[in-house]
């Protein structure tokens, strides 16, 4: 297995890519361009037609709405192709309330990027990064395909980077959420917390 180490690509910019999606009932095309100008989420998932993937998704496409809000794009990687990610969208119910684009990842360009290929099976393990409008990678969560995640630890990780993005010299301490106080680091709190 081929891993990127994590400090490697943790506030470096997505590497150039070209893929294909299903989004909305169309094939697009989507880059690292798609990525700029808005906050991202990648969800890789090992592959399509399979247990825990659709969940994940039907989680996904139920906060949908809440991605939207903050001004953010979800996208959802396989190592499929985007035709099968069509079919998926038309035989799962739980993948059909999908409204983000599925990328279709075949050539394993993302998967490698990203340092979530499983090359002796030639998929990809769960993967979940953060990406800023610049399309620089904030965070990024990696662990093993039998456990699958919560979208809204997402979403909260993902507002925590926007307000220190927006708030600069700001620090969201654990469990931060939206609304909850944030520490200004300086010599006068080390050792007091």
């Amino acid at each position: 297995m081929s891993l990127v180490n994590a400090l490697s690509i943790i506030n470096t910019p997505v590497q150039a890519f070209k893929v294909q999606a299903f989004h909305n009932g169309k094939f697009v095309e989507v880059t690292e361009k798609s990525l700029q100008g808005k906050w991202s989420v990648m969800i890789f998932m090992p592959a399509a037609f399979t247990f825990n993937c659709p969940t994940e998704i039907e989680d996904a496409a139920e906060n949908y709405a809440e991605f939207q809000k903050t001004g953010t794009e979800v996208y959802i990687v396989t190592t499929d192709t985007h035709f099968a990610h069509k079919v998926w969208h038309e035989t799962s119910p739980a993948v059909g309330k999908a409204k983000f684009p599925l990328i279709g990842d075949p050539t394993h360009q993302l998967t490698r990027a990203f340092g979530v290929h499983i090359e002796e099976e030639g998929l990809a393990l769960r993967g979940t990064f953060v990406i800023n409008p610049e399309g620089m990678i904030k965070t990024m969560e990696v662990h093993s395909n039998e456990i699958a995640r919560d979208v809204k630890e997402t979403l909260r990780k993902l507002k925590a980077a926007q307000y220190t993005a927006a708030n600069p010299g700001q620090v969201c301490p654990a469990k931060w959420n939206e609304g909850s106080k944030t520490l200004t680091p300086s010599l006068e709190l080390v050792g007091k917390i």
